[in-house]
């Protein structure tokens, strides 16, 4: 009986030492990941990684991981021009594989979520334009027009649309004419407008897009998704 306690306690105290082993693995894995995490043409704030699955040890042996979690802030690119940013994406990746010595990082699919701010999306929208949640799912988008020399600030309602996976755009539900001749047009000219968004890993696209009071929200999603390597 005493032996088999003893051994028991061997056991105890081996799988204990194991997980233990096993998660701080982890930690530099993590921490090596989100190092090496990279985005052609566009630069980042902050990269977290976060790998699901125990015991990390086999999937690493497998060069397979199960599940990563990625969270990646500031997410700056250039759109015709401008400075385009990403606020956030928050990416679950599958089926991961381990390439070149565990610097290729591919997943077999991956989903997840994209916010860009208000101050982002007015930082890339024309001269003078602001842009803020305008409610029920649409955007607020002001702007101050020239009508025969003087100043003319018009705020209108309009819907946020993805275009070919890749490109948002911005149209106004409505502007007033007023009356004036050729205002319609003008404040069109600055209240619509389309921006091709870069920064998403190769592989994603966008799929759905949706205005909040926290900014434009994103679902995207892909196959073959390349984060590193």
């Amino acid at each position: 009986m005493r032996a088999l306690r003893a051994l028991l306690l061997i056991v105890v105290v081996l799988g204990g030492i194991f997980v233990v082993a096993d998660r701080a693995l982890v930690y530099f894995a993590e921490s090596a990941a989100a190092d090496r995490a990279r985005i052609p043409g566009a630069t980042v704030d902050s990269t977290d990684v976060s790998i699901k699955g125990f015991p990390f040890l086999t999937q690493v042996a497998a060069s397979q991981l199960d599940e990563v979690e990625v969270r990646i802030n500031g997410i700056e690119t250039d759109s015709e021009g401008r400075r385009m940013r990403i606020s956030s994406l928050d990416a679950t990746l599958r089926d991961v594989r381990l390439t070149n010595g565990f610097s290729g990082v591919t997943a077999a699919d991956a989903d997840g979520k994209v916010v860009i701010s208000y101050e982002d999306l007015t930082s890339t929208a024309g001269d003078g334009v602001s842009v803020e949640y305008g409610g029920d799912g649409k955007l607020k988008v002001t702007g101050t027009v020239d009508i025969l020399g003087r100043p003319l600030s018009r705020s209108v309602l309009s819907t946020v649309t993805l275009v070919d996976g890749q490109t948002i755009k911005v149209r106004a539900d409505k502007v007033p004419g007023e009356g004036i001749p050729g205002l319609e047009g003008l404040v069109r000219r600055q209240s619509d407008f389309e921006r091709q968004v870069g920064g998403l890993p190769s592989g994603m696209e966008f799929r759905k897009i949706q205005a909040t009071d926290k900014g434009v929200e994103v679902t995207v999603s892909g196959t073959n998704v390349r984060l590193a390597g």
